[in-house]
């Protein structure tokens, strides 16, 4: 089955990372332009950002698992207009000598499913993993 897979090390505590993940300040500074986020089991996510056009689009998902400070998975609504919609973005956080790595892999979906969606949405992650790493280290 395909999927994306991105990992990197940030030199700042796990909890930096783990807040970067799952409060509206930590989502906006890396990921999106607006986010809302019920940080919980079943609680929803949605995260907006402007398309090539400049207009919103919104990523709509359910929080299916969460173990604070170690593991999130999110599962992105299948009837949404976002890119990732039907997939599963899980994201896990460990402590790595002094860093702390944080890895994902984005699983199912059209977006994944197709070669050229895929590498788009690799350099993506790419890009907003630096941009996190960045925002965290105070660069």
């Amino acid at each position: 089955m395909p999927a994306i897979r991105r990992q990197i090390n940030i030199a700042v505590a796990p909890r930096a990372v783990w807040r970067a993940l799952t409060t509206v300040e930590g989502l906006t500074t890396w990921l999106a332009d607006d986010a809302r986020i019920d940080a919980r089991v079943g609680g929803r996510i949605v995260l907006t950002s402007e398309d090539d056009e400049g207009n919103p689009l919104e990523e709509c998902g359910i929080i299916h698992e969460i173990r604070p400070i170690r593991r999130l998975e999110i599962a992105w609504d299948a009837s949404g207009p976002g890119k990732s919609a039907g997939s599963r973005l899980e994201f896990q956080v460990a402590r790595d000598g002094e860093e702390t790595r944080l890895s994902l892999v984005q699983r199912g979906g059209p977006l994944v499913d197709d070669e050229e969606d895929r590498a788009q949405a690799d350099r993506t992650w790419r890009q907003a993993f630096l941009a996190l790493r960045s925002s965290l280290e105070g660069e």
